[in-house]
Formats: C-alpha cells, sequence, structure tokens
C-alpha cells in the first residue's frame, strides 16, 4: 500500500475511523502499536501518516480518555501527524486551541467543518447540525490564528450534510466565510 501511494505521489496517508467494536484500551493500544510500524513504512517511501478523530476518543473509558492518555502518548510524533477534525473535537467539549498548546507541532492536517448547536459533550457520531464553515458556533478564526502552535500545515473543509441539499450553496458560503472572516 505504501509503494501504491507513493507511486500516487500522495503526501498524507490517513487512518480515518476505529470500528465500535475495537473502540476500547486493549484495542487501541493494539492499534497504536500496528499505526507506529505502519508510519514507518509510510515515512520510508516519502509519505506522512496521520489519525483523523471523531468524538469518542475523548470519552472516559476505565478513568482513561483516549486521545490524551493513549493516542497522544503512545503515537511516535515523527510517524504519525494528527488531522484534528474540529467539530467532533468540540463536540466531544475539547477546545483545539488548548490541544495545540499541549501538544505543539502534533496536528499538520486542520480539518473544518462548523456546528450549529450548542450541547454538552456527547461521544456518540451523531452529525445533525454540521453546517458551513463560519456560518455555525465553532471560532475558526482562534484556531487558525494557532496554526503555527499546532504545525498545520494543510486544512481541509467539509460539509458532512452536503449543505442539506444544497451542497454548492454551502461550500459557497463556507469560502466566503474563509476568505472574509477567517483566513484574514
Amino acid at each position: 500500500m505504501a509503494d501504491d501511494h507513493a507511486v500516487l505521489e500522495v503526501k498524507y496517508c490517513v487512518q480515518p475511523w476505529v470500528e465500535e467494536v475495537n473502540r476500547n484500551i486493549e484495542s487501541y493500544k493494539k492499534m497504536i502499536a500496528d499505526w507506529n510500524k505502519v508510519g514507518e513504512v509510510m515515512k520510508e517511501v516519502g509519505i506522512q501518516f496521520g489519525y483523523h478523530n471523531h468524538n469518542f476518543e475523548f470519552a472516559t473509558l476505565d478513568g482513561i480518555v483516549p486521545y490524551y492518555d493513549i493516542f497522544m502518548p503512545e503515537m511516535d510524533p515523527n510517524l504519525i501527524t494528527m488531522e484534528l477534525d474540529m467539530y467532533w473535537a468540540t463536540k466531544a467539549g475539547q477546545d483545539p486551541v488548548e490541544m495545540f498548546n499541549k501538544y505543539p507541532g502534533r496536528f499538520q492536517l486542520f480539518h473544518f467543518k462548523d456546528m450549529s448547536q450548542k450541547s454538552e459533550p456527547f461521544y456518540e457520531v451523531i452529525k445533525d447540525d454540521i453546517t458551513s464553515v463560519g456560518s455555525g458556533l465553532i471560532d475558526f478564526k482562534r484556531i487558525w490564528d494557532a496554526r503555527e502552535t499546532a504545525g498545520m500545515k494543510y486544512m481541509f473543509v467539509e460539509d458532512d450534510n452536503q449543505g442539506m441539499g444544497k451542497p454548492f450553496e454551502a461550500i459557497g458560503i463556507s469560502i466566503d466565510n474563509l476568505t472574509s472572516k477567517i483566513l484574514v
């Protein structure tokens, strides 16, 4: 797989998901040990391996918060970068800027999507309030301003709900908000 990705000249290969059956401490530790090996193989062919979060990694399991107590300490920062999904981190009650300050340089990939409803932190993957970037509640300007601390190299903008049936209008709103309010 690494060789095939290298032929395509990709810069990143990202682990995007953990199946629910594997969301336990023992599985997380085994996966991360395996991902460190994957990161090493990818690095040998010039590709950066990464991990994309959701909200479930922040749920407390047996007194442990996997993202902070397993993922960040056990993922080799020289082999694995984080693609921080701002929506899911925020849904789990996390502050992305505080995360950057705690783990500087570990977040090469920013994943921007916004939310329209404030709620108590939750850890189920429910995405019924995704909205255009800059139209919701997340302070993307503050996050953008902390990009150097984070180590950000690339940003992705997404609307999982595809603009509630109006994908082109929704992406237009995100682009307008990014260029007029966030990236300035």
